[in-house]
C-alpha cells in the first residue's frame, strides 16, 4: 500500500517535538508499505533544508520537505501565511505523487486542501486526522473573530469530514465532539503514542543542578494557551511558603518565555527554572526524575479534548500527571489513579498539591508504577501504529 501523509510538523527523536508520524511511518515501512510524508521546517523539529524542495529519507520514510519555516513565535499573520503556502504547494504533490490512501493531518485545517485535491481530482481515498479541533479551537480562543471567516472555516471543516473515508482523532474527547456536531460514524481515536522503551528505561541524570524528585516538570510550548503564568505563579507561592525544596521547571520555548524569565528575575523567584529545547533522548532523564509532569492548558471546552504528547510520555516514564482540563484526561487520571486535575486559575492549589506530593513519597511511587502500567497497556507506539494501519488497510480495501 502506498501511503501519502500531509503533515506540517514532522520530526524525528533528534528534534524537540512529537514523533508520532515518524514512529508510525517507520512501523508501516517495516511492514512492507511505502510512506511519503510532505512537510515543512518546524522550529522544534530536527529537519533542515537548503533547497526549496528536498527529498530526505529516515528509516525508509520518504520525507518531501517544503522549505517553509514555522515557529510559534511568528506573528499570527506570518503563521497563517505559512499554513496557506504549505496547503497550496503541497496540493501539487497531492496530484503528482502516487498513493492508495492519503492522510491529511490537521491542525491547521488548511492541510485539508491537498487532501481534498487528492480525493476529488485523483479519486484517492482520504483519511482525515484531527489533531486539534480546527477551526473551533481558534474561534473559541478568540484567534478567529471575523464572522465571514468563521462561516467559511466551518464550511471547510465539514467538507473535509464529508470527503473522508474515515476520520482519526487524537483523543476520545475529539471523537465525541465531531460525532455530536456532524453525526459521523466512520471515526475512531488513535491517541498520541509513547515510546515506552525510550521513556521507561532508566538513564543517567545530569540535571543542571536539579535534584531528583525535587521538581515538577513542564515540557512544551511556553505561552498563553499552555497557561504558563499558572506555573510561574505557583512557583512564587511555593517560595512564599518557604518550600524552596520544590522547583517548577519549564523545558521549551514560546511566546511568553522572555516575559516569564524577566518576571522571575525581577521578583526574585529562584525556584522557577527555564531550560531550552532539547531532543527526546536528553529530555527523558528530566521527565523520569520529576515529582510529577505538568500538563497545563487554559480552562476552555475545546482544550478539554486535547491530546498533548507530554501526557503520554510522562506516563511512559512512570511519572504521575497534574493537569487542568475537564475532559477525557481528567476521566483517565481518575479511573487509573495516575495523577490529579486542578483548577487552571488557582496557583495556590497547584502549590499545595506539589507540597503534598513531595511529602508523600510512597504514594508517589505507587502512582508512578501504575502510570507505566497504563502507558504500556493503552499508549504503546507499536500498538497504536498498528491500530492506525488497520484503519488505512480497511479504507484501502473496502471503500
Amino acid at each position: 500500500m502506498k501511503i501519502l501523509y500531509f503533515y506540517q510538523y514532522f520530526s524525528t527523536p533528534k528534534g524537540a517535538w512529537g514523533t508520532r508520524v515518524y514512529e508510525f511511518a517507520k512501523e508501516w515501512v517495516a511492514a512492507g508499505h511505502e510512506v511519503t510524508v510532505v512537510t515543512t521546517i518546524y522550529s522544534k523539529s530536527d529537519l533542515k533544508a537548503s533547497k526549496i524542495i528536498e527529498d530526505q529519507y529516515f528509516e525508509g520514510i520518504h520525507v518531501k520537505v517544503i522549505n517553509l519555516k514555522i515557529d510559534n513565535k511568528q506573528t499570527f499573520v506570518k503563521r497563517i501565511w505559512s499554513f496557506i503556502a504549505y496547503s497550496i504547494l503541497s496540493s501539487y504533490y497531492a496530484l503528482a505523487l502516487k498513493a492508495d490512501v492519503v492522510v491529511a493531518s490537521s491542525g491547521p485545517i488548511t492541510v485539508g486542501l491537498p487532501g481534498l485535491m487528492s480525493k476529488y481530482l485523483k479519486r484517492r481515498k482520504l483519511v482525515f486526522e484531527t489533531r486539534d479541533l480546527w477551526p473551533e479551537g481558534a474561534i473559541e480562543l478568540g484567534i478567529i473573530t471575523n464572522p465571514l471567516i468563521k462561516k467559511l472555516a466551518y464550511w471547510f471543516e465539514k467538507r473535509c469530514y464529508e470527503a473522508s473515508s474515515f476520520i482519526v482523532t487524537l483523543s476520545p474527547g475529539m471523537t465525541r465532539n465531531i460525532q455530536k456536531r456532524f453525526d459521523i460514524t466512520y471515526i475512531d481515536d488513535v491517541t498520541n503514542a509513547a515510546n515506552i522503551p525510550l521513556f521507561s528505561t532508566p538513564v543517567a541524570f545530569n540535571g543542571n543542578g536539579l535534584v531528583s524528585k525535587a521538581y515538577a516538570v513542564y515540557t512544551g510550548n511556553i505561552g498563553l494557551v499552555n497557561n504558563s503564568h499558572w506555573l510561574y505563579n505557583a512557583a512564587k507561592v511555593l517560595q512564599e511558603k518557604g518550600r524552596d525544596d520544590i522547583k517548577i521547571v519549564l523545558i521549551g520555548e514560546g511566546q511568553q518565555r522572555e516575559e516569564l524569565e524577566e518576571l522571575a528575575e525581577k521578583e526574585g523567584v529562584t525556584n522557577f527554572v527555564r531550560l531550552g529545547l532539547m531532543p527526546k533522548h536528553e529530555l527523558v532523564g528530566f521527565v523520569q526524575n520529576a515529582l510529577v509532569s505538568l500538563v497545563p492548558l487554559m480552562g476552555t471546552p475545546v482544550l478539554d479534548t486535547s491530546s498533548p504528547n507530554k501526557f503520554f510520555e510522562s506516563l511512559a516514564a512512570g511519572v504521575p500527571v497534574v493537569q487542568n482540563t475537564k475532559g477525557w484526561m481528567q476521566d483517565f487520571l481518575n479511573e487509573h489513579k495516575v495523577g490529579f486535575t486542578l483548577d487552571p486559575n488557582d496557583e495556590n492549589e497547584l502549590a499545595n498539591k506539589l507540597i503534598w506530593i513531595k511529602d508523600h513519597p510512597l504514594e508517589l511511587a505507587a502512582m508512578g508504577d501504575r502510570a507505566l502500567e497504563v502507558a504500556q497497556r493503552y499508549f504503546d507506539k507499536d500498538y497504536l501504529a498498528t491500530k492506525m494501519l488497520n484503519i488505512l488497510n480497511h479504507v484501502h480495501q473496502n471503500n
